[in-house]
C-alpha cells in the first residue's frame, strides 16, 4: 500500500506543467480540400515561346561540292572499289566507279567523270547488268554533251534506247526518250569552262 502511494506521487510529479495535456482539444477538426496539383508541360511552353516556322522554304542543297568533300568522297569510294576489284566483285566495283564519276560531275571535273563512267560501263556490259549500263550511258551522254561532243552523246542515248527497248524496260525507255528530246531541242550546248583536272590526268596529257 505504501509503495503504491509512492508510485502515484512520483507519476504526478513527473507530469510537467508545460505538457498541458488536460487542455488539449480532442474534438474532430475540419479537414480542408486538397490543393489541386498544377500541370506543367515544358514542351508546350517551349513551343509557345519559340514557335516553329512552317512556311519558310528550306534552301536547296548545292550540287557543287567543295574540294574537301571531293577528297573525302574519293578516299571512301576508291577504297571500296579497290576492295571489290581485289576480291573480283566486279559488279560492285562497277557501281563504285559510277559513284566516283558522279562525284567528279559535282566537282565539275568532267574529264575524270567521263573516264570512270566508261570504266563502269565496260564492267556492267560484261556483267550483263542492263539497268546499270543504261544508266551509265545516259549519264555519259550528258557529260559528253557538256564537254561539247554532241554527236557521241546522241550515239550513247541511241544505244541506251535500243538496249532498254530490247530488255523490255519501259521506264528506262521513257527516260532515254526524254533525254534524247532534251538533247535535240537544246542546240546551244557549250563546253564547260574552267574544267579542273586531277594531277594524274594532267601528267598523262603532258606525256603524250
Amino acid at each position: 500500500m505504501r509503495y503504491s502511494l509512492l508510485l502515484v506521487i512520483l507519476f504526478a510529479f513527473n507530469l510537467t506543467a508545460t505538457a498541458q495535456w488536460y487542455k488539449l482539444d480532442f474534438k474532430k477538426h475540419v479537414r480542408y480540400s486538397q490543393i489541386a496539383s498544377t500541370k506543367y508541360n515544358a514542351m508546350k511552353r517551349l513551343m509557345a515561346t519559340y514557335p516553329v516556322v512552317t512556311n519558310k522554304k528550306l534552301a536547296p542543297i548545292p550540287t557543287v561540292i567543295s574540294q574537301l568533300q571531293l577528297e573525302a568522297g574519293e578516299r571512301v569510294i576508291m577504297r571500296a572499289a579497290q576492295h571489290n576489284m581485289r576480291f573480283r566483285q566486279y559488279g560492285e566495283a562497277s557501281y563504285r566507279f559510277s559513284e566516283l564519276a558522279q562525284l567528279y560531275v559535282k566537282a565539275n571535273r568532267l574529264s575524270e567523270a567521263k573516264w570512270y563512267y566508261l570504266q563502269s560501263n565496260l564492267i556492267s556490259r560484261q556483267q550483263n547488268d542492263y539497268p546499270h549500263t543504261i544508266s551509265n550511258l545516259i549519264c555519259l551522254a550528258l557529260v559528253k554533251a557538256d564537254l561539247g561532243d554532241l554527236t557521241q552523246a546522241q550515239q550513247d542515248l541511241t544505244e541506251a534506247r535500243e538496249m532498254a527497248r530490247n530488255a523490255g524496260r519501259t521506264q528506262d525507255l521513257k527516260l532515254v526518250e526524254e533525254k534524247l528530246k532534251f538533247l535535240q531541242t537544246n542546240k546551244t550546248w557549250l563546253p564547260k569552262s574552267e574544267l579542273r583536272y586531277a594531277d594524274a590526268a594532267e601528267t598523262t596529257a603532258k606525256s603524250k
